[in-house]
């Protein structure tokens, strides 16, 4: 069993930076592909980013490539991601969620394995 736990949202300006963390309890983090996704008001929950298990591959989404990045410190159990020049349409709950498959960015909850319970990113004009 493992729980995620998101934290580093917040309110900030738009062209600023935010780093979120997601902290995995257990031991078998480095066992689990770590995925971030968004969702706005409104709106369906949309992928962000994805790291593989060892951190060695990552793919983005279109919108976010170029100013956000993933990454994961499997000693630490934690994964992260980094967010500069945020603009307003950034805003969203950011959540993390993992499982053991690399590949598919799917934003349906059966394709993973956890979720964490979100945290609130909120981008000022």
């Amino acid at each position: 069993q493992v729980q995620l736990v998101e934290s580093g949202g917040g309110l900030v300006q738009a062209g600023g930076s935010l780093r979120l963390s997601c902290a995995a309890s257990g031991r078998t983090f480095s066992s689990y592909a770590m995925y971030w996704f968004r969702q706005a008001p409104g709106k369906e929950r949309e992928f962000v980013a994805a790291i593989s298990r060892s951190g060695v591959s990552t793919y983005y989404a279109d919108s976010v490539k170029g100013r956000f990045t993933i990454s994961r410190d499997n000693a630490k159990n934690t994964g992260y991601l980094q967010m500069n020049s945020l603009k307003p349409e950034d805003t969203a709950v950011y959540y993390c969620a993992a499982r053991t498959r690399w590949g598919s960015s799917s934003p349906e909850r059966s394709d993973y394995d956890y979720w964490g319970q979100g945290t609130q990113v909120t981008v000022s004009s």
